[in-house]
């Protein structure tokens, strides 16, 4: 059994950017925001090809990408969670930890994928996830205020990640954030990605859930800082100009 696989997310419509192409192929730096992403998984040298889940309107993705990545479709956008959860054919039993990437998230780093991947392997982690420290929201951190907030006890451990909708003022005060980016042991991924409920105003499956799921389980979770740049997304296109100027 290999080591690590990674699934990025990329079947995103990409409607705010108002481009007519699906997002992850909008360019930044004259290649599209997802051939960023598997470029950096290829210098991080993991054991298998990236698994690429992407909506029906692919074309253009396979096109550009051809067979660097195994491509696997989600036909319904039900969330974050479902979307990892196609991959679970292509991974299962192949490897022992899923990372978790996205493909309109363009500057993660080759260095920090290999550190996440290091960490949760020597750490024995069942969770880890990859935060950012900021030290205010302003400029091109705007973005991150939308960010959920990694709450902690007075050991340091993660106790939970609250969302900016359900946050009170202080939890919004919190300048720990999640950036989306996971690892998982990966027969504890797919067990556990089933018992993830749609039970939210947008009835999706949110991948987040799994860490409040591992706490309730006594499970380990680990944290890796990561610098903030590397978890800019691209949502529209100020957020684009911003990548480019980052």
């Amino acid at each position: 059994m290999q080591q690590v696989g990674v699934v990025i997310l990329a079947a995103g419509d990409g409607k705010r950017m108002k481009t007519g192409i699906p997002k992850v192929m909008n360019l930044l730096r004259d290649e599209p925001l997802v051939a960023h992403v598997v470029s950096a998984v290829e210098k991080a040298q993991f054991d298998v090809k990236p698994v690429l889940i992407v909506c029906t309107n692919h074309t253009l993705v396979q096109d550009y990408l051809k067979d660097r990545v195994v491509y696997v479709f989600q036909e319904h956008q039900l969330g974050t969670a479902h979307a990892v959860g196609c991959a679970e054919d292509e991974l299962k039993g192949k490897v022992k930890s899923v990372v978790v990437l996205y493909g309109d998230m363009p500057l993660i780093s080759s260095d920090s994928l290999r550190h996440l991947a290091a960490l949760h392997r020597s750490e024995k982690n069942t969770v880890t996830l990859m935060t950012v420290s900021v030290e205010d929201f302003n400029g091109w951190r705007t973005q991150f205020a939308d960010f959920g907030r990694i709450k902690r006890d007075h050991e340091g451990n993660i106790i939970g990640i609250v969302e900016k909708k359900d946050a009170t003022a202080e939890e919004l005060a919190i300048t720990e954030l999640n950036t989306s980016y996971f690892c998982f042991q990966s027969d504890w991924l797919w067990k556990n990605l089933k018992a993830i409920k749609n039970h939210n105003a947008q009835q999706e499956y949110y991948l987040v859930d799994l860490v409040r799921l591992a706490r309730e389980q006594g499970e380990k979770i680990g944290t890796v800082a990561i610098d903030p740049k590397e978890a800019v997304g691209i949502n529209t296109k100020e957020h684009l100009d911003i990548a480019q100027t980052i």
